[in-house]
């Protein structure tokens, strides 16, 4: 894939006027409380992964509506972590098995790896968390259910999800830095959980996912942004209510809320979230404490194991 979108350049630069509806904070101060009034005290099973090094928990905790979400809680072993990290996954994954351990708590981190309701459906990781509640017509994928209104819309449970993982991760851990971490969706979640949730040090949005819905599906056809622009192919009456909906879910408008420091990551081939629409909520971020790698001759992968290793030193270095 050869580059496609605005030059480098131009890109830190972009300041895009993304609509924002006059109710945006007063729907999602609304949101958390009633999700937070349904919570219910966190189950936690320690589980047998033939790993010595780290122990790990299956845990179910409350998430929006008092729906059960399922994550892996897992620490290095015999040491007492000294930050925790809480990871939001891509699109169409799940948490997977319990052995699948990444390299947060061989770091000295504990680690809350959070499935996505209704997702894992993705041959490279299965999910554990169904999503109970319903949906308009819609097309295939998860992009649309509920696009009718903000209120019903997908995202709206899974950023409350994201708030109650937080919760539950600081009170696994106690008064330590935690950060909020996710590569494409799940870096789309990061920015929500940021913006969103209490007592986040620090957030590390890998490739994020929805971001500048406006441009986004109008620059790529590649999916998951495709599914949206199927829907109003066939509903060809719905363009504003539909962008109306998503402006509540847009990580630029919930960049602008972040308080915490950030280290992003972008790949310039990316067509799956294309460049313009990362640097959109980069630039957009709450503070000025922001940082972003760039991968010129990457796309969707990014940065990989050297964005890894990036996040580790920048973790380290924010821990002192």
């Amino acid at each position: 894939m050869a580059l496609f979108d605005l030059p480098l350049d131009a890109l830190r630069e972009y300041r895009p006027d993304v609509a924002e509806p006059d109710d945006f904070d007063a729907f999602w101060e609304a949101t958390i409380a009633e999700t937070r009034a349904a919570a219910w005290d966190p189950r936690i099973e320690r589980v047998e992964t033939g790993l010595t090094l780290v122990e790990t928990s299956d845990v179910a905790f409350s998430g929006f509506g008092g729906d059960e979400i399922r994550a892996w809680w897992t620490v290095p072993a015999g040491v007492a972590p000294r930050a925790v990290i809480v990871e939001f996954i891509g699109y169409s994954g799940g948490r997977g098995l319990a052995h699948e351990v990444g390299s947060w708590p061989l770091a000295g981190c504990a680690h809350l790896l959070v499935d996505t309701r209704g997702q894992g459906w993705g041959h490279w990781r299965p999910g554990d968390t169904p999503d109970p509640h319903g949906s308009g017509s819609a097309t295939p994928g998860k992009m649309t259910q509920g696009i009718e209104d903000p209120a019903t819309y997908y995202y709206r449970r899974v950023y409350a999800d994201a708030v109650r993982a937080v919760d539950t991760a600081r009170a696994l851990a106690g008064d330590i830095p935690l950060f909020v971490t996710g590569g494409s969706q799940g870096g789309g979640i990061t920015i929500a959980a940021a913006a969103l949730a209490d007592g986040v040090a620090g957030a590390l949005p890998d490739v994020p996912f929805l971001c500048h819905f406006a441009r986004a599906t109008t620059i790529t056809d590649a999916r998951p942004y495709r599914e949206i622009a199927d829907y109003l192919a066939a509903h060809r009456g719905r363009v504003e209510q539909v962008y109306r909906t998503l402006s509540y879910f847009d990580g630029v408008n919930l960049a602008k809320r972040a308080g915490a420091p950030t280290l992003f990551s972008v790949a310039l081939m990316d067509v799956i979230c294309p460049p313009s629409t990362v640097f959109a909520a980069f630039n957009a971020w709450g503070t000025e404490d922001r940082a972003i790698e760039v991968y010129p001759f990457n796309d969707h992968e990014g940065g990989g194991a050297f964005q890894r290793r990036a996040q580790l030193a920048w973790v380290a270095e924010r821990l002192g």
